[in-house]
């Protein structure tokens, strides 16, 4: 099919979003559709070649950048998109935004339309109400089932089954392949020897950087490794380190995609620290429906992990494949992390069943389910 995806998301930029939306396309493409992608011309248009280095991709779809007036709240820019889809004479409009997914069933285009979040307020329900209740061939998507109520109490509305699809975000198992031992892997990375508790990500609101600081403080025996962060957030925090005279955090700020999954495997437990409040990028509390693409990763890298214990964590990982933590009680975190550093053959196993469960959960099979069951 020809597809035409229309996100709101900045491209290229370093947001989940942004990520998430070129990981789809290329699942896309690799399933054989023809692909086009439109987005708000917010960021200079980069090279086929750039777009394919900062996604970390093999396949990414040519990009049309559309102005747009911020007066308007990009409504321009979902009409401008809708006829750039006519032009491209596109057989399926596959969208993040409700208005992009109503304007398309308004004008006879089948629509697949994914939701990562609650509707923002009185108008964000008002469109994906008028999305749902209009008549045409459209399939809406949740990462979670928790998302699935979030929306339905926010719309008041009762989702048929027929239309809906819960799909969690995926992984490329085939960067995870053949990874080396943590040792090995520390080693490749000149990074310190030793237990290692690693974390990879931005760093928002919610997102751990408090239990993490305190964990390293309290765990001065334990190397932690930080993967990831804005500048201004990673400066931050490495200020805070050298005012606390510690040693044993190693933070890298923003690395390459490529290389992501050997600093996952140098870790020998991996962490996903978030709080009962969680904001995303976008500020908006995501705690209820949260379904990280790092989580996928964790499992594909075959290390054991200790996340936060939340009721839409739990619709993946559970206590065969994971330890779940009450989020924020340092206490409980810091013996758990001590207990499974002392405990390689449950390490191995908690890992060893965490990358078995994530072999569904590779971002082509999620797209040819999207596509089936649409």
């Amino acid at each position: 099919m020809k597809i035409a995806l229309i996100t709101n998301s900045r491209i290229p930029s370093l947001t989940a979003n942004s990520i998430q939306a070129m990981k789809v396309a290329q699942a896309l493409m690799q399933l054989g559709h023809d692909v086009r992608m439109f987005a708000p011309a917010e960021a200079d248009l980069a090279t086929h070649e750039a777009l394919l280095a900062h996604y970390g991709l093999q396949l990414a779809p040519p990009l049309r950048l559309i102005s747009s007036i911020r007066l308007f709240k990009r409504f321009d820019f979902i009409v401008h998109a809708q006829r750039a889809t006519k032009q491209f004479n596109a057989d399926l409009i596959y969208t993040w935004l409700p208005q992009s997914a109503m304007l398309g069933l308004w004008f006879g285009y089948p629509v697949v339309l994914e939701m990562h979040a609650d509707v923002a307020g009185l108008m964000g329900a008002w469109w994906l109400r008028q999305f749902w209740k209009r008549p045409g061939r459209k399939l809406m998507t949740v990462t979670t089932s928790a998302l699935r109520k979030a929306l339905e109490r926010s719309t008041s509305l009762q989702f048929e089954e027929r239309s809906l699809l819960v799909a969690p975000n995926g992984v490329e198992l085939e960067k995870y392949a053949g990874l080396p031992s943590p040792v090995e892997a520390r080693q490749q990375l000149n990074l310190k020897e030793g237990p290692t508790a690693g974390f990879t990500g931005h760093i928002y609101p919610g997102r751990g950087a408090d239990l993490l600081f305190e964990l390293a403080r309290q765990m001065p025996q334990v190397n932690f490794l930080w993967v990831g962060g804005t500048p201004d957030l990673v400066n931050f925090w490495r200020n805070k380190l050298t005012e606390a005279r510690m040693s044993n955090v190693t933070m890298t700020g923003f690395v390459k995609h490529e290389v992501i999954p050997l600093y996952q495997a140098a870790a020998d437990v991996l962490l996903m620290p978030y709080s009962r409040s969680i904001s995303a990028s976008s500020g908006q509390d995501i705690a209820e429906v949260i379904n990280p693409m790092k989580m996928f990763e964790y499992m594909a890298s075959g290390r054991a992990i200790i996340s936060a214990d939340l009721p839409s964590i739990r619709e993946v990982l559970n206590e065969g494949n994971a330890v779940l933590c009450e989020p924020g009680d340092v206490g409980n975190w810091r013996l758990e992390i001590e207990a499974l550093l002392g405990d390689e053959p449950r390490r191995l196993a908690l890992g060893a069943q965490a990358r078995k469960d994530v072999g569904e959960l590779t971002w082509v099979k999620r797209e040819e389910r999207i596509i089936k069951s649409f």
